[in-house]
């Protein structure tokens, strides 16, 4: 009695300190060394998102301008995904969808804030539950470094109050469109950078300072398992970044790319050369993490992911950044929401590998939690693809669809993918049809000739989909500033 009795007490303190659920633990008896155990067991997890990125602007899928041999090795090392999705076109509902696991039919996030029906800001909700919530009920320490862009003034998105330990970074959109930004988010407070000029681009470059904070993190919880959620926010406009990374671009040859430096965005004078130099300067920071993983004796035991948030919005041609892909930011054609993937976890991802397997932002939660060794807590759409990392494609579960809408100046568009099959409606345009097996570049519409796939699909789009008040399916126009910035300044997202 008094065994069971210390027993039943052990398990109750650890679920105090986040070790495990109070309720729910796998096992009925288990004993507090064997919880204490496989919580030391349980990988860090490293989530490294681009902001912008194209699928072809990374070498390990093709790119020849730009280098990125960090990047590069980490997919060598482990499998790259061809198939995988963001959550949108656009940052803050592929944001949305990463972290809650749940897609943009069904999400309380759609759309940028800018672009809801009432025109008043919109955040992640209260009842929202992030990946992050769910490894705390197994004892992670979790930490966002970089855009979190979620909290937009509704009052609801703070990042701390949805699961995150640490935060160092943008809470809205406007505030990371500059790299030099006056001020930063620590926490819960506004942070003054006084040496910081965003016009002038004086200062530390915010890129920088998110990857020394990401080192110290995790220098800090190198003794613990950690989640660190790292979404930069290269190579977003504005396109700026330090001379000495654009050095090895200079004087190639390349056409140049005038951009105007008199707007909202403070650009560099000439964007091809930066555009490249951002991406190697992010390359860069990922060789420091990876080399500290190695430093802090826990690089065997760390899973990382590199991935980009939606499709390019700046290269216009000359690095291909779509990799031949059709569209791209703010569409829902390939380019626009298929996303580079790699993800490197020793000892347990075959290196060199790679898998055509169709996964889209919701399966993360899913499957981090399936690393974690727990079951979701919450209702979301996504699956988990832990077996086709570890090459158990026997055991992977499939998509019965995926769906995307966007709903900005070119919206409403919807596009499901149901197995090779994709359908897309767009406003005032005839339903394009593309069979994505022998037609990836989406180059050849077959709607007219399988009239019995459009009409299936076009029912999904009904049926599939709930309603949210703040985005129908509705020409609308945005409300620039409702997230607290200058409405007059900005010129896109």
């Amino acid at each position: 009695m008094k065994s069971s009795l210390r027993q039943l007490m052990g398990i109750t303190l650890l679920s105090c300190l986040g070790v495990l659920p109070l309720f729910g633990f796998a096992h009925a008896n288990p004993t507090i060394d064997s919880l204490i155990k496989k919580r030391k067991s349980l990988p860090n997890i490293i989530f490294i998102m681009a902001d912008d990125l194209g699928y072809g602007d990374i070498g390990f899928n093709g790119q020849q301008k730009i280098k990125t041999p960090h990047i590069d090795q980490l997919a060598q090392e482990g499998m790259v995904m061809t198939q995988h999705y963001a959550g949108s076109s656009v940052c803050a509902p592929s944001r949305a969808s990463l972290m809650t696991g749940v897609n943009v039919a069904h999400a309380h996030v759609r759309e940028l804030s800018a672009w809801t029906a009432s025109g008043k800001a919109i955040d992640l909700a209260a009842e929202d539950v992030t990946v992050a919530q769910e490894l705390k009920r197994v004892g992670y320490s979790t930490g966002i470094i970089g855009k979190w862009g979620l909290e937009e003034g509704a009052g609801t998105g703070n990042v701390l109050d949805h699961g995150f330990d640490y935060f160092y970074g943008y809470k809205t959109h406007t505030e990371a469109h500059h790299y030099y930004p006056e001020y930063i988010w620590k926490n819960r407070e506004k942070l003054q950078l006084p040496d910081n000029e965003s016009a002038s681009k004086k200062g530390e470059y915010s890129n920088d300072a998110f990857t020394r904070e990401a080192l110290a993190f995790i220098q800090k919880n190198s003794k613990k398992p950690f989640f660190l959620y790292l979404p930069y926010t290269i190579p977003h406009n504005e396109l700026t970044v330090p001379d000495e990374s654009k050095a090895p671009y200079e004087n190639l040859g390349w056409p140049k790319k005038p951009m105007d430096v008199s707007g909202h965005y403070h650009h560099d004078p000439e964007g091809n050369t930066t555009y490249a130099g951002m991406i190697s300067r992010l390359d860069s920071y990922i060789g420091q993490l990876m080399q500290e993983l190695k430093t802090q004796g826990i690089d065997d035991n760390t899973l990382v992911i590199f991935t980009s948030d939606n499709g390019p919005g700046s290269d216009k041609g000359i690095f291909n950044s779509t990799g031949g892909l059709r569209g791209r930011k703010l569409t829902l054609y390939e380019g626009g929401i298929r996303e580079p993937f790699a993800a490197r976890w020793p000892n347990k991802i075959k290196p060199g590998s790679t898998s055509d397997q169709p996964a889209a932002f919701w399966d993360l939660l899913p499957t981090l939690c399936d690393i974690a060794g727990i079951k979701p807590s919450v209702k979301t759409d996504g699956i988990s693809y832990l077996p086709t990392l570890l090459n158990q494609v026997k055991n992977q579960k499939k998509h019965d669809l995926l769906y995307w809408e966007i709903n900005e100046s070119q919206g409403p568009i919807q596009a499901i993918r149901l197995g090779d099959w994709k359908g897309i409606n767009a406003y005032q345009k005839p339903f394009e049809l593309y069979n994505l097996k022998v037609d990836p570049k989406e180059s050849k519409n077959l709607a007219l000739s399988n009239p019995g796939v459009v009409a299936k699909i076009k029912q999904m789009m009904i049926s599939y989909r709930t309603e949210n008040p703040e985005f129908p399916l509705t020409k609308r126009t945005p409300n620039y500033g409702n997230d607290g910035s200058n409405p007059e300044t900005i010129k896109s997202k």
